[in-house]
C-alpha cells in the first residue's frame, strides 16, 4: 500500500506540472483568440468586449488560478468556439478513442508477443531478419504516413484495381453517412469503419513490442532452467508459453503502458486522417481554433489516462512478479 501511495502521490504531482506547462505553452503561443472568434468586421471595441466576455484581458496569473480552480471541482469551463461546456464535448469523443485505443492496444500486445517470439526461436533465420526488418520499418514509419497510405490502397486503389466489395473498407468516418442501420448491423458498420484505423495505430504498436518480445525472449531461452525443461521432454510450445512467457511477462506489461503515450500521440493525427470524431481530431480542431478551454481539457484528459495506466501496470505487475512485493 505504501507504493502505491508514493506512486499515486507521484502521478498527482506529474498531472500537475503537465497541465500547468500546458496552460504556460498554449498562453504563450502566438495569436489572439478573440481575433479568431470574432468576425473579419469586428472593430477594435468588439474585440475587446470579446476578450471581456472569455476573460482573455484579465492576468495570466489569474486566468490560471480561476481555470484549476474549476479543474479541481471538476468544471473544465466553455470552448470558446462553441460555447459548449467542455466536459460535455470530451464525454462525446471520448467513448470513440477509447474503442480505438484499448482494440489497439490489445492487438499490440498480443501480435508484438507472438511475432517477437518467433523471431527469438528463429534467431538468424531468414524468417528472423525478414520479421526484424518489417517490425523496424513499420515502427519507423509516421502513422499519419501509413494512414494516407491505406487511405489510398483503399479508395483510389481498390477502385482501379477491382477490389471486389466484401474487401472495400471505408476510409472516413464512424458510420455510413446514408445509411440508417440499427442493432447488429449498425455494430458491424462501426466495425468495418475501425478497422483501418485500428490496423495504423495496432502495426505501429506491434513493432516496437515485438523488438523488445525479441530481445526478452532471447535472453531467458540462454538460460538453464530452459534447457532443463527441453531436457525433460517438454514440447517446444510448452517451454515458450508455460515458463519463457511467464518470466517475460512483467518487462512487457512495463512496455504496455509506456506504449500508451505513442498510442494516444498516433491517434491525434490518424483521427484527423480517417476523420474518426474521438478526441484526436476534437485536440487538433481545438488547436486551429485557439480554444484553449478544450485544448486544456483535453490534455488533463489524455495525462490522467496515461498515468493511470501507469499505476495500473504498476499494480499489475506487484501481483505478477511476486518479487516486486518484497
Amino acid at each position: 500500500m505504501q507504493i502505491i501511495a508514493r506512486r499515486l502521490g507521484g502521478a498527482l504531482f506529474v498531472l500537475w506540472l503537465v497541465v500547468t506547462a500546458t496552460f504556460a505553452l498554449v498562453r504563450a503561443a502566438p495569436g489572439d483568440p478573440a481575433v479568431l472568434l470574432a468576425p473579419p468586421s469586428a472593430s477594435a471595441a468588439d474585440l475587446d468586449r470579446t476578450r471581456r466576455e472569455l476573460g482573455l484581458d484579465r492576468p495570466v496569473i489569474e486566468q490560471y488560478a480561476r481555470w484549476l480552480g474549476g479543474l479541481l471541482r471538476g468544471d473544465l469551463g466553455k470552448s470558446l468556439a462553441t460555447r459548449r461546456p467542455v466536459g460535455e464535448i470530451l464525454a462525446a469523443a471520448l467513448p470513440a478513442s477509447l474503442g480505438l485505443g484499448i482494440a489497439s492496444l490489445a492487438l499490440s500486445f498480443a501480435i508484438g508477443t507472438i511475432v517477437g517470439s518467433v523471431q527469438a526461436t528463429r534467431a538468424g533465420s531468414r524468417t528472423d531478419r525478414f520479421l526484424t526488418a518489417l517490425s523496424v520499418t513499420v515502427y519507423a514509419a509516421p502513422s499519419f504516413w501509413l494512414a494516407l497510405a491505406l487511405v489510398a490502397l483503399f479508395t483510389y486503389g481498390a477502385t482501379r484495381w477491382g477490389f471486389p466489395l466484401s474487401l472495400r473498407l471505408p476510409a472516413f468516418g464512424m458510420r455510413d453517412p446514408a445509411g440508417e442501420a440499427t442493432g447488429w448491423n449498425a455494430a458491424v458498420d462501426v466495425l468495418r469503419h475501425a478497422v483501418l484505423p485500428v490496423t495504423v495505430l495496432a502495426a505501429v504498436g506491434a513493432a516496437g513490442i515485438a523488438r523488445y518480445a525479441r530481445s526478452a525472449v532471447l535472453d531467458l531461452l540462454r538460460h538453464d532452467w530452459v534447457r532443463t525443461a527441453r531436457a525433460k521432454g517438454l514440447p517446444a510450445r510448452g517451454v515458450i508459453g508455460r515458463h519463457v512467457l511467464r518470466n517475460a511477462l512483467p518487462p512487457l506489461i512495463v512496455l504496455l503502458s509506456l506504449a500508451l503515450p505513442g498510442v494516444v500521440a498516433g491517434s491525434v493525427f490518424v483521427e484527423s486522417v480517417f476523420a474518426w470524431p474521438g478526441m484526436g481530431r476534437a485536440m487538433l480542431q481545438a488547436i486551429a481554433q485557439r480554444d484553449v478551454p478544450v485544448i486544456l481539457g483535453a490534455t488533463v484528459l489524455y495525462a490522467g489516462l496515461v498515468i493511470a495506466s501507469n499505476l495500473a501496470a504498476d499494480a499489475v505487475l506487484l501481483w505478477v512478479d511476486p518479487r516486486r512485493r518484497a
